[in-house]
């Protein structure tokens, strides 16, 4: 994954670029001075952060004397150091500014603002791997076309957690599932030991055509819940499947889901309440 440096023009979308990649598991710095790449690189190496990306821009401008040996030093160490630069006209500019009231770094006439920070960021401009325009983006669509360009487009994962609702259902989770209208196998004295991952077990729970009707029509739903939230740009969302006392249903489920939705990522958080002997 590659090293990345964030540069730009103030109102081009230098912040929803490094939210994008922060949501998408990077170790952001911002505001960060040229001399100070090499040392903030080899602090990352040292705790194993594979996943990072800095900013600097007009408000590091009294330390920019520096750009082009801090860059050439760096890229010696990193073959895969990226240097990305954004910049829109000033239209645009100037009317993203007025929406938000912010003050510009630089702290004078916006219009001639703009005109000074092009020639004081020229020479990020001329080192940088790839330049996106952002005039005519949104910010989904700027994000969007972040992402490709890292190959981040897939980093997406489906998250999912048994429980039972007698113990509280979790509240860090996007959405809750209750499967407690499934047949509860602890009302049969052999089952009631074991656990959702026990194969019996499992069958009881989804025994009948009503039962795998309603496991079907769950499936579906979840599936079109994560994908509108990664269409959305997401890059993770979250379910919880809950019955009584997380021991049976609600974990034979959410092994089922995990199989039938693998190529959504699925990461199994954890049966938060499977212990032998609980009220399935």
């Amino acid at each position: 994954m590659p090293f990345v440096v964030v540069s730009g023009l103030s109102g081009s979308g230098k912040s929803t670029v490094l939210r994008t990649l922060e949501d998408a598991g990077f170790f952001i710095t911002d505001n960060l001075p040229p001399e100070l790449w090499g040392a903030m690189h080899d602090l990352v190496e040292a705790r194993g952060l594979d996943r990072v990306a800095i900013s600097t821009d007009a408000r590091t401008r009294h330390f920019l004397d520096a750009l082009e040996t801090s860059y050439v030093r760096l890229s010696r160490r990193r073959e895969d150091l990226r240097v990305l630069f954004l910049e829109a006209n000033a239209d645009v500019l100037l009317k993203r500014y007025n929406f938000t009231r912010r003050e510009h770094p630089l702290g004078e006439n916006l219009m001639l603002d703009f005109a000074r920070e092009r020639d004081l960021l020229a020479p990020l401009r001329a080192i940088a791997d790839t330049v996106i325009d952002t005039t005519d983006l949104s910010a989904k669509d700027l994000g969007s076309r972040v992402l490709q360009l890292f190959r981040l487009e897939h980093d997406f994962h489906l998250r999912l957690m048994s429980f039972g609702f007698k113990h509280a259902p979790p509240r860090d989770v996007d959405m809750i599932l209750d499967v407690r209208s499934l047949p509860n196998p602890y009302y049969d004295p052999a089952l009631r030991p074991k656990t959702g991952l026990d194969a019996d077990v499992a069958a009881y729970a989804f025994s009948g055509a009503d039962s795998e009707a309603f496991y079907a029509e769950l499936r579906d739903f979840v599936r079109v819940a994560a994908e509108r939230a990664r269409a959305s740009g997401r890059h993770g969302y979250t379910v919880g499947i809950g019955c009584t006392g997380g021991q049976h249903r609600s974990v034979a489920v959410t092994a089922r889901l995990a199989g039938d939705l693998k190529d959504l990522n699925v990461d199994l958080m954890d049966h938060r309440d499977m212990k032998v002997g609980e009220h399935g």
